[in-house]
């Protein structure tokens, strides 16, 4: 079953299996509270006819398999391997989240063909649209240009404690395999982010390319048990997590664990995350956009 295919999957079905109902239903189309971000109005359209979506309060859109990606904070194979588990009724199909068995070993769909210094004018133009120092990203990041099936793309990448990769263009954020990203010298302190956005939206704000402090990249909150034992080991810890409840309950956790930890997302309420409340301090206007993809 290829992309293609899965996408014909109703995401009103999807949604309704994790417990996902409109608030609104139109017949051709519905309005849900988008379960991307905490969001008290529905803000998020699904197109039936289409079978489309768009988070208008967070300035996404796309298919079945971009949603389940962006819920299930997986790369593309994987959002592929769960939804093809849930359309042929695999009886073991669960989600991120759940009571998961730990799926076996499984090669990347993603499959790296060139590492070139940040230098693409599209990915820089993504990268200026959310904020970032330019001279900042290029000094943790590099240009990554990647082939799934038989099409190629290029994306801003960031190495994880893996060797691999974490993949971000304005259409497709996932991985190469799962692992959080840490920086390890002689200091007491370190200082935790969720994502690498969030990280060099922490470094863009200080103008400071590298702060003296040990660092702790998440990837995802699903990696927090990978980080953990290294964060705890430091004398404080200052996390810099989502506003959200995935956030919230990563923060607890690592609060029960370590000795001296201060919670720095009450600095960036009411904003998502770190890169929105840099965005918002730093409104710049949108270059026009290139899929990723090379012609």
């Amino acid at each position: 079953m290829d992309a293609k295919a899965i996408n014909k999957f109703p995401i009103r079905e999807y949604l309704a299996a994790r417990g996902i109902r409109p608030a609104k239903d139109r017949g051709y189309y519905g309005l849900y509270h988008s379960p991307l971000r905490e969001d008290h109005t529905p803000s998020m359209k699904v197109d039936y006819d289409k079978n489309l979506w768009i988070d208008y309060g967070a300035s996404e859109s796309g298919t079945l398999i971009d949603l389940v990606m962006r819920m299930e904070r997986c790369d593309a194979g994987e959002a592929m391997r769960l939804m093809k588990q849930m359309i042929s009724g695999t009886p073991t199909f669960s989600f991120h989240g759940n009571s998961n068995p730990v799926p076996p070993h499984r090669e990347s769909v993603i499959t790296i063909e060139q590492i070139r210094p940040l230098e693409n004018p599209a990915l820089l133009a993504y990268l200026t649209e959310r904020a970032i120092d330019l001279d900042t990203a290029r000094g943790h990041c590099s240009e990554v240009h990647y082939r799934v099936a038989d099409k190629s793309y290029f994306a801003v990448g960031f190495r994880n404690d893996a060797e691999d990769w974490e993949l971000r263009n304005r259409y497709f954020k996932g991985c190469t395999s799962k692992a959080p990203t840490t920086r390890r010298g002689d200091y007491p302190t370190c200082l935790v982010f969720e994502g690498f956005m969030d990280y060099l939206s922490y470094l863009t704000l200080k103008h400071d390319p590298n702060p003296p402090y040990n660092i702790a990249v998440l990837n995802s909150v699903t990696n927090l048990a990978k980080a953990a034992p290294f964060i705890a080991s430091h004398e404080r810890v200052y996390t810099y997590l989502d506003n959200d409840e995935a956030g919230r309950k990563a923060t607890a956790e690592l609060k029960a664990a370590c000795r001296n930890l201060s919670d720095q997302s009450v600095h960036y309420r009411p904003h998502n995350d770190l890169n929105d409340y840099l965005r918002s301090r730093c409104p710049v206007k949108e270059h026009k956009r290139s899929r990723g993809r090379k012609l």
